[in-house]
């Protein structure tokens, strides 16, 4: 008996190989990457481990999905899409543009926090334009970004202004957050986790060591909030400061 799948030794044997049996399409495919990657991480996904998770050969998936970087394009899409199912995420101000922010802010960090092991992908891969910035990746929502803060009277300047301080305020936070969930974010997760500094190092720095306790604790739902509303408050400084120049 074989434990691994082996399409050629199956059409040899005159049966039918995997792929022929199990049914297989491209939004399934993705979604079997996503929960791969949810579960092993990003470095541990391969073509060839995907189509055992499926239960097929790996050469069936490239039907459906060109190679592992195209897989990974679609598997950032998805996760972005995700905020379309959010019921609390809005396509356009309803409440004013900081309550259409608040609640896409928050739809990203509910992606994050549901996949905190593929969200990375969103900041590393490559957008679908050269100056669109992560996590706002897609073309649809950096254009219901913008158009949602224009129909409460920004005016372009004050639209992109807000939209960078927006996307790099998440992005940082929301990497750093992740990074405590397990996810690998690169220069983050270099370090060991036996390069904890010693008692004997510790006490180099008094002040680090007082509050030793308190730097552990995770308080980041707190610290969110706290930025966001400072995040709003800048933009809307910068929304008046550019219409009185104008």
């Amino acid at each position: 008996m074989r434990g691994r799948l082996d399409a050629d030794a199956d059409v040899v044997d005159g049966i039918d190989p995997p792929s022929v049996r199990v049914s297989l399409s491209a939004d399934r495919i993705v979604g079997a990457a996503v929960g791969f990657v949810d579960e092993f991480g990003l470095t541990s996904l391969t073509m060839r481990r995907l189509g055992e998770r499926l239960g097929v050969e790996a050469m069936a998936l490239y039907r459906y999905v060109s190679g592992r970087e195209a897989l990974l394009d679609l598997l950032v899409g998805t996760l972005i899409d995700e905020m379309r199912g959010d019921s609390d995420v809005l396509e356009q101000p309803e409440d004013g543009w900081q309550d259409f922010l608040q609640r896409l802010a928050h739809g990203v960090r509910r992606v994050a926090l549901a996949h905190p092991r593929a969200f990375p992908l969103v900041a590393s891969r490559p957008a679908e334009a050269p100056w669109l910035r992560p996590p706002l990746r897609s073309l649809e929502w950096v254009e219901t970004f913008l158009h949602g803060l224009r129909s409460e009277g920004f005016d372009d300047e004050s639209c992109v202004a807000a939209y960078r301080a927006f996307t790099s305020f998440l992005l940082g936070h929301l990497l750093l957050e992740v990074s405590a969930h397990g996810a690998d974010v690169g220069p983050l997760d270099v370090l060991e986790e036996t390069t904890e500094p010693t008692p004997s190092r510790l006490e180099e720095y008094p002040t680090v060591m007082r509050l030793r306790g308190r730097l552990s604790e995770d308080h980041s739902d707190v610290e969110f909030e706290d930025s966001l509303e400072e995040l709003l408050e800048r933009v809307d400084l910068m929304r008046h400061e550019t219409t009185t120049w104008s």
